[in-house]
């Protein structure tokens, strides 16, 4: 299997870094950041193969960061999480990723690996 490189985006420190740890446990090569500029600096210096964003960061959206992510690396596969939710959240990580890339915290940490794997294996 493909070692599959994710990189993961929370402003909940403790969150991100449990989300790492488990998945790395998993086989993934899981990097984290908090702020959407530590994730854009991330992605500038390493190819991941999967962005898990949450929807909702300080001074940005999740769907903002992904455009600029976009723009580093057009071939990068995003999944959204959110601890909020309202529809309008719902409706909008749904367009940005696929209803099917949209996760609700507390994110069950098998459903996620299982995505990632699936967005990974997409682009082989």
């Amino acid at each position: 299997m493909k070692h599959v490189r994710v990189l993961l985006v929370d402003d909940e420190e403790d969150l991100v870094v449990t989300l790492a740890e488990r998945l790395a446990i998993r086989g993934f090569d899981a990097d984290w950041a908090v702020t959407a500029d530590s994730a854009l600096e991330l992605l500038r210096g390493k190819t991941y193969d999967v962005a898990v964003l949450d929807v909702k960061l300080p001074g940005i959206s999740g769907l903002e960061l992904k455009n600029h992510m976009a723009e580093i690396d057009s071939g990068l596969n995003f999944i959204f999480m959110t601890g909020h939710g309202s529809q309008e959240d719902f409706m909008a990580g749904s367009a940005a990723a696929g209803e099917s890339n949209y996760l609700w915290k507390p994110v069950d940490i098998d459903a996620l690996a299982q995505k990632i794997k699936r967005m990974a294996n997409r682009d082989n």
